[in-house]
């Protein structure tokens, strides 16, 4: 290596972010350990085999570290400059993937390459990120300048998403959608991420109330047509800030609640109780549009299109939910509590809470995790390592695992707000969303608050596309914090 090289080399390894590297280490290390625990084989007792789980994902922890090494080597301006061929090339790949993929499981989401099997979704993450950076960075680029720019910033986000979905990979194909908060950052309004939000509480709601009535409209309905209701009122008050239109429109709602009550509770009068309440809505937000247009308070118009909003996606719930594949309604299910199905959907998460609740405080101790070392929970050493951490390492073990990801997901974004340019806060800001996605949705998962759709836990769980495609993340990020010192 010529000299310049390695003095250049030596500044980078000065700069890198040892801590964060750090934080690495101890996790795919915690990792391989929780593997070996979780396929801990009594015939086969060493953690070094090559023909166990804990052997073969040291091998990937081993090339994942000399991958680090050579991503820490490259300038990290090749990075941005070649970002779209790279994400481009990937798409490419997700693209060939259907046609060439084995079925696996019902998904064709990984090439065999000989003895290795790789998942390109997993790689399509930094594609992504690259990629979505690369579009912030352009020349007078400003997310809210005009439409244009949310088309661009949100094709790059789908594009994958599609590829993937059409391999079968729902779960991966989710991870993308993390990326919204990167545009929040950026500029987004934050009325998206309450959309989203009420999406969801929609979503549950509907599905979860399906089977009670209330004047003949089903439970999960009125519900949503009521939230609907409260969250027209709210808003008119934040955005008009003039407290006579939330006083008419209680007195609206309130009034007519209390009618249809009398008329159908105790006058025992037959209502078509979804037709009124929605000729109600549809009154306070024609209501809503004439004041805010008297006044030329434009933003109250966002209560009336909120409120459109909210019915419209009322009504798309049951066609979305019944698109779903059989398996994955009744794991919707089973964490809404709408079914049991504990030798079928709700297996692997009911197991996994009984590990997880054996453990107590401190655990049952490494190996001796009976729920582990019985092969109740399916899948322990991947998508529910977390639940062999929580038997035998106990609250103690589980607290630890979660510090460590809490102090890599701050680490990352006060990496991000310290870059002196658009392409690494950027960037630093997809790594960050991706670990909070990938955390939230996981543990979530194995504890029974979100359905489980194979989502791994980053460094922890056996597999590795995906330990490669975090390192690539993360040490990507590494290299551009590392030359932000040559470029303030």
């Amino acid at each position: 290596m010529p000299l310049q090289e390695r003095n250049n080399f030596a500044l980078t390894l000065r700069n890198v972010d040892w801590v964060t590297v750090v934080v690495y280490l101890l996790m795919v290390i915690a990792g391989a350990i929780s593997i070996y625990a979780a396929s801990y084989d009594f015939d086969e007792a060493s953690i070094f085999s090559f023909d166990e789980f804990s052997g073969k994902q040291l091998r990937w922890i081993g090339l994942s570290l000399g991958l680090a090494f050579v991503l820490l080597l490259i300038d990290a301006r090749m990075y941005e400059t070649y970002a779209y061929p790279v994400y481009l090339f990937m798409l490419v790949l997700l693209a060939v993937t259907p046609l060439v993929a084995p079925d696996i499981k019902g998904s064709h989401s990984w090439i065999v390459l000989g003895p290795v099997s790789l998942q390109p979704a997993e790689f399509a993450k930094f594609a992504t990120a690259l990629a979505l950076a690369k579009l912030f960075s352009g020349y007078h680029f400003v997310l809210n300048a005009k439409m244009s720019n949310y088309v661009r910033a949100i094709a790059i986000i789908i594009l994958p998403v599609v590829l993937i979905l059409a391999q079968n990979e729902t779960g991966s194909a989710l991870t993308f959608m993390a990326l919204f908060f990167v545009l929040y950052r950026e500029g987004m309004s934050g009325l998206i991420l309450f959309a989203a939000l009420i999406s969801v509480v929609i979503f549950v709601v509907v599905v979860k109330y399906a089977e009670s009535a209330i004047m003949g409209v089903p439970g999960g309905e009125f519900a949503v047509l009521v939230i609907v209701e409260v969250m027209m009122t709210v808003m008119a008050v934040v955005y008009s800030k003039r407290f006579e239109i939330a006083r008419n429109l209680v007195l609206w709602f309130g009034g007519t609640g209390i009618a249809l009550w009398a008329v159908a509770g105790i006058a025992g009068v037959q209502v078509p109780g979804l037709p009124v309440m929605l000729a109600i809505i549809g009154v306070a937000a024609v209501y809503i549009v004439i004041e805010g247009l008297r006044s030329r308070g434009h933003k109250l118009l966002i209560a009336a299109c909120a409120a459109l909003y909210g019915v419209l996606f009322m009504f798309c719930v049951h066609a979305a939910f019944n698109h779903l594949q059989p398996h994955q309604q009744m794991r919707i299910k089973v964490v809404l509590g709408i079914e049991q199905d504990l030798r079928g959907a709700g297996y692997n998460v009911n197991q996994s809470k009984i590990a997880i609740g054996s453990g107590g405080l401190i655990g049952k101790g490494f190996l001796n995790g009976t729920q582990t070392k019985l092969k109740y929970v399916p899948e322990q050493h991947t998508d529910f390592i977390f639940c062999t951490i929580g038997e035998e390492e106990g609250f103690i073990g589980s607290v630890a695992v979660t510090a460590l990801f809490l102090i890599l997901i701050l680490r990352t974004i006060s990496i991000a707000e310290r870059q002196p340019t658009v392409f690494s806060r950027v960037y630093a800001y997809c790594v960050a969303s991706y670990f909070i996605f990938h955390f939230c949705i996981n543990i979530g998962m194995v504890i029974g608050l979100c359905p489980v759709i194979g989502i791994p836990l980053p460094f922890f769980s056996y597999g590795g596309s995906s330990l490669w495609g975090f390192t690539i993340l993360l040490f990507i990020m590494l290299r551009l914090d590392a030359a932000r010192m040559g470029r303030r």
